[in-house]
């Protein structure tokens, strides 16, 4: 075995010695009674003497290892932990210095690319598909959690410790930057492992009270189209936040807000806007009528009223928001154009479609010099602009339309999700109503394709 060999070489032991070790290691997993199948306790021994080794040899390896198990197993991106650790890269040889509140102490210099070599000299890492990302072979990044199982304090410690990366991470991103848009994708798969993670410790009572960053967490599946996980954290969110803050406070608000965005998304139109209205009146209280806490959800209120076909109510809703977004942020601040966007829609839906691609082409202008070409948010103008070009039967331009709107979401925000679905939906409607049967069913067929597997 490749981690027997590699920790015989670097301890300079005869093979002799090292079985002995190996016995005793075997002796206390065994001891442990881990649930592991007796091949698997045999492989676990031989792992447990190398991390032994590195504990001794660097500590902050061993602690890097343990955190990691709480990730995914693949594709972990060295950037993702010099973000969410705070470190700096410090020279050319881009080494990361932790930061001194995570260290033991003042003076400590322990660089981040050392912990991960050292893990690497004991083959308990791998490297990536590029070279700066590592995987863990699936059955070392369980051996990591379940040795923790016998320290539960530890395991809690471990597991917040990995919660607190990502959402530190999360925290920092600008969702209106198509590169950190592509970096939240990238990072997907660990903040699904971190999420299970917590929210297994909070039904089991490891983790008494939700933390705080459970809302960003919540924010990226909401944003991702993962509602049910979104769901699930903002309930917990808002239990601790009217526990800890009350039920006026403009934190609670804010949770009261994307949980009915998330009804909203999902066509609860009638549970959005009862939560809508809370949100709405409370804000309004606390922070006054032209905050711009209000003024979102002024928006959001139009959105619901604008779906269930009230369409005067709605204008009038955008009408009082837009005069304050432009007033307080400006004609060209992003806010602003979602505004602008969601008027469009209005009119899109009565019929008035000329003045709804008036407001579009606004939106569309402001969004790509703002936030990019493939910014979800100018995507989702583009695919409304070539739904209104299908209702005005100019089939070329919603052809052209669809096809940037379904290209770029799917590198953006991938084949799975609820607007790409859409998007392909838009496509294959457009192209039955041309009499061109075989391209609408070949879309139809990857609507109704069984979905990729989330962790």
């Amino acid at each position: 075995m490749s981690q027997a060999g590699a920790y015989i070489h670097i301890s300079q032991y005869s093979l002799s010695r090292y079985l002995k070790k190996y016995q005793t290691e075997a002796d206390y997993l065994l001891g442990q009674r881990w649930t592991a199948r007796q091949h698997d306790r045999s492989v676990f021994a031989t792992w447990e003497i190398s991390f032994k080794a590195i504990q001794e040899k660097s500590p902050k390896a061993a602690e890097l290892l343990l955190v990691c198990g709480f990730f995914d197993h693949a594709e972990i991106q060295e950037e993702l932990l010099w973000r969410g650790l705070k470190l700096e890269k410090h020279g050319m040889n881009t080494h990361w210095n932790i930061c001194e509140d995570l260290t033991n102490g003042p003076g400590v210099d322990h660089t981040l690319e050392e912990s991960i070599r050292t893990l690497f000299s004991y083959s308990l890492l791998k490297r990536g598909r590029s070279d700066d990302s590592f995987s863990i072979h699936p059955l070392v990044h369980s051996w990591a959690r379940l040795r923790l199982k016998s320290e539960p304090q530890k395991e809690t410690e471990k597991a917040m410790e990995a919660f607190e990366i990502i959402t530190s991470v999360l925290n920092r991103l600008d969702q209106r930057s198509t590169a950190d848009w592509a970096f939240e994708q990238q990072v997907m798969p660990h903040i699904n492992a971190v999420a299970k993670h917590i929210l297994s410790q909070c039904l089991a009572g490891s983790i008494t009270e939700i933390p705080e960053g459970a809302c960003t967490l919540g924010n990226v599946f909401s944003r991702h189209g993962q509602y049910k996980q979104a769901m699930e954290l903002y309930e917990r969110a808002l239990a601790g936040r009217e526990k800890a803050l009350g039920v006026h406070h403009p934190d609670t608000l804010t949770t009261v807000n994307n949980m009915a965005s998330v009804f909203y998304k999902q066509g609860q139109y009638e549970k959005a806007l009862e939560l809508y209205e809370r949100a709405l009146a409370g804000n309004a209280k606390a922070l006054g009528v032209d905050h711009p806490d209000t003024l979102s959800t002024v928006n959001n209120t139009a959105l619901v009223f604008s779906n269930q076909g009230q369409h005067e109510k709605a204008l009038e809703l955008y009408e009082r928001a837009l005069g304050g977004y432009e007033k307080a942020l400006g004609v060209d601040h992003p806010d602003t154009l979602h505004m602008i966007n969601n008027m469009a829609f209005v009119l899109d839906n009565q019929g008035q479609y000329e003045k709804g691609l008036e407001l579009y082409e606004r939106a569309l202008v402001g969004y790509e010099k703002a936030l990019g070409v493939d910014h979800p948010d100018t995507l989702r103008t583009v695919n409304r602009m070539a739904s209104v070009f299908h209702n005005q039967g100019e089939d070329g331009k919603a052809l052209e339309f669809y096809e940037r709107a379904l290209a770029g979401r799917e590198k953006v925000l991938g084949v799975d999700h609820p607007h790409t679905q859409n998007t392909l939906r838009g496509l294959a409607n457009l192209y039955q109503s041309k009499g061109q049967t075989e391209q609408a069913q070949s879309l139809q067929a990857r609507l109704y394709a069984p979905k990729s597997p989330r962790n």
